[in-house]
């Protein structure tokens, strides 16, 4: 009977292992953690965000690192395959505000109670709280962990990346990778916060800003995002950010601002503004400016136009009027890099996709080797897609291991 190692208990590992399964093979899956999909757990804000329900070419359109390699496997096992298998096995779904697909519970602990059933049902061996120590390959791949030695014929890596580290995502698939002489590229966050050094910008500290625009050009493009954000005392987070610091995080940026009236051209806001210097001519300028500007805002802007707060409408100038829009269109702030990887959501960079075949998830350099998840070099924007991705290379190497054991 062939023997199966997979290294990793999270969506891809454990979604390998439970596809995998025949009556012709013994699956070993080893998790470093007290229990499996530990990452899993925590992910959608605990509601488990597992998939997206965009059609095939806008669902490919938001993995944006390797996105070629994901076609494969992603036409074999798309996310509405991947919903269709959750409601077969009595997993009632909900699709969200953007296409997110959650359970209809917004419990990821119903996610992982499915896969501890399977996982119980096929008769998978489960080892927790055995920790990889080493592993090499001569006829066989031999695994030593903290409690046992194991030889088997084929061997998954399903480690994951570097992020939430504290879910047992410490780089070891990396490791090793490159003990099979694989590549791994240089890992960086991904889907995490933007550091600023506005020092005078204290006061924004816990503002919330909806339907705005954050533009960041860089030596590699200029990129621009609408929607909301937040932000804290250092740093800027939410949907917007997130997806930009994924885009940009290989890049050096050169400018990065937010048009706080993404709506409004320069003339719409420079015609409502001189319509209500003219129904409020001795009225103060920051008076005026809470009509169009949260409150925070109003003193930084004027102070950057260089408009005294309680000068009257009447007495602004055309150019200071000018200075101001310019000020509303373009929010300076000073990019300071990235949150660290612990910050990061997802981790971007890992297995070089050149070395694994994208059809089957096996490496190219080692016969009866394959990777699946975080691990590789596939990175994609917020939304349910990097589980997706997970999901299909995880269906994609089962459906090889499943091939060649027939």
């Amino acid at each position: 009977m062939e023997k199966i190692g997979i290294i990793g208990a999270g969506a891809s590992g454990v979604f390998t292992a439970i596809n995998a399964k025949t009556e012709n093979n013994e699956i070993t899956l080893i998790e470093k953690n007290d229990k499996i999909g530990k990452k899993l757990f925590i992910t959608g804000k605990g509601r488990c965000n597992i998939t997206n329900a965009k059609f095939f070419d806008e669902f490919l359109e938001n993995i944006v690192v390797n996105k070629k390699f994901m076609y494969s496997s992603f036409t074999n096992f798309d996310n509405y395959a991947l919903m269709d298998y959750m409601e077969k096995n009595n997993l009632k779904l909900s699709i969200q505000r953007g296409d997110r697909v959650f359970p209809k519970s917004e419990k990821s602990n119903d996610v992982i109670k499915l896969f501890e059933k399977q996982i119980r049902k096929k008769n998978i061996n489960l080892r927790l709280n055995e920790n990889v120590i080493d592993l090499y390959k001569d006829d066989k791949f031999k695994v030593k962990t903290s409690q046992s030695t194991y030889e088997f014929d084929k061997l998954v890596i399903a480690t994951g990346g570097l992020s939430y580290p504290l879910t047992g995502s410490t780089g070891d698939g990396y490791k090793f990778a490159k003990k099979f002489s694989h590549k791994i590229i240089h890992q960086v966050p991904g889907l995490c916060p933007i550091i600023f050094k506005d020092k005078n910008l204290n006061v924004l500290n816990g503002i919330s800003l909806k339907n705005v625009s954050l533009n960041i050009e860089t030596n590699r493009g200029d990129f621009k995002e609408f929607g909301d954000m937040l932000f804290a005392k250092d740093f800027i987070t939410g949907p917007i950010v997130l997806t930009l610091s994924s885009l940009i995080n290989r890049s050096r940026v050169i400018r990065m601002y937010i048009d706080l009236k993404p709506a409004l051209d320069f003339e719409k806001i420079d015609n409502r503004l001189l319509r209500e210097f003219d129904k409020n001519p001795n009225k103060d300028i920051s008076n005026i400016l809470k009509k169009l500007l949260l409150n925070a805002f109003i003193d930084i802007i004027l102070e950057r136009s260089e408009i005294n707060n309680r000068i009257k409408a009447n007495q602004i100038t055309k150019e200071e009027r000018h200075r101001l829009i310019k000020e509303i269109k373009f929010f300076h702030l000073s990019f300071d890099g990235l949150k660290d990887i612990n910050s990061a959501i997802i981790t971007s960079g890992g297995i070089d996709c050149n070395e694994i075949n994208p059809k089957t998830m096996e490496s190219k350099l080692v016969p009866n080797l394959y990777f699946v998840g975080e691990v590789i070099d596939v990175d994609c924007l917020t939304g349910g897609y990097n589980l997706q991705v997970a999901f299909s290379q995880g269906y994609a190497c089962a459906n090889d291991i499943r091939r060649k054991n027939e």
